[in-house]
């Protein structure tokens, strides 16, 4: 969907042929034209003298701000640089909107990013120019990834002007916006200043249509420098919408009936979930036949970790899934298929497929695809319960549900209690071990705190997960490229200021983030990170080992091993100005959670420096290949 609005906005693709093919996709006609109505609205025409605009003017520069300040844009997040000078000066002294510098690119998408996920609403970044709008790539991919409504603009020193040798320009030939167009819905390069706040409109409209993502905008230094530039700056309620078309009511009732009649329905949540805020209305349709609920990768914890339906990640393997399954509703999530040509099947191929959600690149990509439900999943959800429920009285509801529920719930009851007796086998050692670890953080935190992971290998399956008053939020991301943390922790706790914000993070990815602790710092941003220091890229040491070949056999780990020398993670950050202690053995762990909880209650940033067991085969090499340059041809 994201190629078809694409070509509407360039142009390439009528009105008519939009909507046209957005019926084809399987929207209601009413449904396609509710998307294309915001699109065309921050399409309008840019002149200073229209209906509803407010006249501005002034340089170049000071449109963007404008249109970004109407748009409602709280943060500027940035790495500023020398040709964005017109943008810079026309945001100096802006009331109602704050500057918030990171000392990397990478940080400065991570911490809008977290921002956006937090609040739902769309963050505006900008990149210095070429440079910084390829080193902001890794995090601009797991942006992509996860629909993140980013406007993400940079500088551009034009080529195409006068020398297309320029310092920090394109190089000579291509265009600056096709670096990242594969992590962007869609890319542009502005050079008339006239156009700059229409532009910005429509960045703001394609960000923010679902399903969202980050765009990018490269403006001239000579269009954010010109003067005496007049245009009309449009309130953001008039270009962004929060569309909500409702899946085909046929649909909706063939799902019903397929759910009700199924022996052994599964339902898989995903991200779409969160953003809609249907989570009330997923457990509602989860408690009416008593429907186990899984996931795949997810950023949003989307159905309570406590909630006796809660049927954990989705495999194969599972408990849920070894009794067969003959439906399997996905809700927002992606499509099964996480690797390139896996050895057996990662959905039962024996299964029908129902779809719901307004991604339509997510419905049947890999796997079958047997009804489709279009539209917004909060709606879709609310519509199919009150179907499920015309369909059946209550006495046969309760009837479907009743074992279903006792079965799950022996189940989730099951995995709590192997969860905590590993920690409490595992208690007391030094180095800490995972489980441990896991247990204090999920004691010591505030039950509503948000919790914001960058830890593949973490153990954290007794934090009681979910949107409630009384759980703890997850925010992560799918993408899974390092760097994100640090970074993200910061823009949630911009977005959420009354709320904890934990970092859980593996010492790994601290080093691919680390200059994050400098905005933390600068802004006074109290987030609690937590680091697991085992001195070790143990996810892909895993994977190593996995492999079974000559690494394994003689447990060498290439690459592997991060101490020799270790980092001092607390010195590290205390560089920075932010404070924190070094966490040796599990009897520690309680007294410093506090001692880092108080921190952040009194607005002060702080780190723990966890000393963190390896776990899982090959955690006892410490090997690694020597070398050393210095002693090059010196004498033995």
């Amino acid at each position: 969907m994201r190629e078809l609005i694409g070509s509407y906005l360039t142009r390439d693709l009528s009105r008519r042929g939009l909507l046209e093919s957005l019926v084809g996709l399987g929207f209601t006609a009413a449904a396609a034209e509710s998307l294309i109505r915001p699109l065309d609205a921050a399409e309008a025409v840019g002149a200073a003298d229209g209906p509803g605009f407010d006249k501005v003017s002034g340089t170049g520069g000071e449109a963007v701000v404008a249109q970004m300040k109407a748009a409602g844009v709280e943060y500027l997040f940035t790495n500023p640089g020398s040709f964005e000078v017109g943008l810079f000066d026309a945001f100096l002294g802006q009331p109602g909107m704050q500057l918030i510098v990171s000392l990397h690119e990478g940080l400065v998408v991570s911490t809008a990013d977290g921002y956006h996920r937090m609040s739902g609403k769309p963050a505006f970044l900008n990149l210095h120019v070429i440079a910084g709008t390829a080193q902001a790539a890794g995090q601009m991919y797991n942006a992509a990834r996860d629909g993140s409504a980013l406007v993400v603009t940079a500088g551009l020193n034009d080529n195409e002007m006068w020398s297309d040798e320029g310092t920090l320009a394109p190089r000579p030939g291509y265009d600056q916006k096709d670096v990242n167009r594969q992590f962007t819905k869609i890319s542009w390069e502005a050079r008339e200043p006239r156009s700059l706040a229409l532009m910005v409109r429509r960045a703001f409209k394609a960000a923010t249509m679902a399903p969202g993502g980050p765009v990018y905008l490269a403006m001239a230094h000579h269009a954010l420098e010109a003067k005496g530039v007049e245009q009309g700056i449009l309130p953001g309620k008039r270009f962004i919408a929060n569309a909500r078309p409702r899946p085909a009511r046929d649909a909706v009732e063939k799902a019903a009936r397929m759910l009700v009649e199924a022996r052994n329905p599964m339902l898989v949540a995903g991200d779409e979930v969160w953003k809609a805020g249907a989570q009330d209305d997923l457990i509602r349709l989860s408690e009416a036949l008593g429907l186990p609920v899984s996931y795949l990768l997810q950023g949003y914890w989307n159905f309570p970790s406590r909630h006796p339906h809660y049927a954990g990640r989705f495999s194969m393997n599972s408990a849920v899934a070894k009794r067969g399954m003959d439906v399997v509703m996905s809700v927002g999530a992606p499509d099964f298929g996480g690797r390139v040509v896996p050895r057996a099947p990662e959905a039962p191929l024996d299964a029908k497929f129902v779809r719901m959600g307004m991604n339509t690149g997510n419905l049947g990509r890999n796997y079958p695809l047997d009804l489709a439900l279009v539209g917004d999943v909060r709606e879709g959800l609310r519509d199919l319960t009150d179907a499920v429920e015309s369909l059946t009285t209550a006495d046969r509801r309760a009837k479907i549900a009743k074992p279903r529920s006792e079965r799950l719930a022996a189940m989730s009851q099951e995995v709590l209690r192997k969860a905590a007796a590993a920690a409490k086998a595992n208690a007391g050692g030094s180095p800490v071990h995972a489980d441990e670890l896991g247990a204090a953080l999920a004691r010591n935190i505030d039950k509503h705190a948000v919790f914001v992971s960058e830890n593949l290998t973490g153990k954290h399956g007794l934090l009681k997960l979910g949107h409630r008053e009384d759980e703890v939020m997850w925010l992560a991301n799918t993408g899974l490229g390092l760097g994100w943390g640090v970074g993200a922790a910061a823009g949630a706790k911009l977005a959420a200021p009354d709320r904890d914000v934990i970092c859980s993070i593996g010492d790994g990815s601290v080093m691919y983030s680390s200059a994050g602790f400098w905005t933390q710092a600068r802004y006074e941003i109290p987030v609690l990170t937590v680091v697991w220091n085992n001195r070790n890229y143990q996810t892909v040491r895993h994977a190593y080992h996995r492999y079974k070949g000559s690494m394994a056999e003689s447990d060498r780990y290439t690459g592997m091993y991060l101490g020799d020398p270790d980092i001092d993670f607390v010195k590290l950050a205390e560089s920075q100005g932010v404070s924190g202690e070094r966490v040796e053995s599990g009897a520690d762990l309680d007294a410093a959670f506090q001692r880092g909880r108080r921190a952040i209650r009194e607005g002060r940033p702080y780190i723990l420096d966890v000393n963190v067991a390896r776990y899982g085969g090959g955690a006892a090499s410490t090997w690694h290949q020597k070398f050393s340059l210095a002693n090059q041809g010196k004498p033995a």
